[in-house]
């Protein structure tokens, strides 16, 4: 079966997971919403993406931190694309993206091998690709060339193993514009985490 990858970017999960901290790790998922000033519906998409990365877990209407989550909330902002760059690793459509990378002489994936990847691994969803971009340059997986319409593996990707420091910084990492919906912001306001990572081109 296809993994869903929900539609959202990594400050709005980050800011969520602050969040929850603030709560002391554990809450009710419609007060969560409540405090964000949010439908419950909206949250969803962060809340799923925790879940997808192990960082929270979900029952009942309530969400708590896994021990992973407790230690990628205590960790540096910069430290914690290493903790969500591990994780991503770990999924199906991530780690069949990094092993195409590699298997590339030139270590670059055209658009359309990459859609190929995405709809192969991935539950549809509007704007899936795109999405899935935005989440592999936070982390320093690989980025988008738009002059060549490529995907190219970041400096590090033969060792994405590793997680022993700080990401390196790679062409749009840094310098992000906010998202605009008013979830991301207040996300943004709790985390004062790492923008969100700008669209493809």
């Amino acid at each position: 079966m296809a993994t869903t990858y929900p539609k959202c970017n990594p400050t709005e999960m980050l800011g969520l997971l602050v969040l929850l901290n603030d709560h002391k790790g554990s809450e009710d998922v419609a007060l969560l919403a409540d405090d964000l000033d949010l439908e419950i519906d909206e949250i969803f998409p962060a809340l799923e993406y925790a879940e997808l990365l192990q960082f929270v877990k979900v029952a009942e209407g309530r969400v708590m931190f896994t021990d992973l989550g407790r230690k990628l909330i205590a960790a540096s902002i910069r430290d914690r694309k290493v903790f969500v760059r591990e994780q991503l690793t770990k999924t199906p459509l991530f780690r069949t993206i990094l092993r195409a990378l590699e298997a590339n002489p030139e270590h670059c994936l055209t658009e359309e091998e990459f859609g190929h990847i995405v709809a192969f691994t991935t539950a549809k969803a509007d704007g899936g690709e795109q999405n899935i971009v935005n989440w592999g340059r936070y982390a320093d997986l690989f980025r988008y060339d738009a002059d060549t319409r490529s995907i190219r593996a970041a400096r590090h990707t033969a060792s994405t193993k590793g997680g022993s420091g700080p990401p390196p910084t790679t062409p749009g990492s840094a310098g992000e514009t906010p998202p605009t919906r008013k979830s991301a912001t207040k996300a943004a306001e709790a985390s004062r985490g790492p923008g969100a990572v700008s669209a493809v081109a």
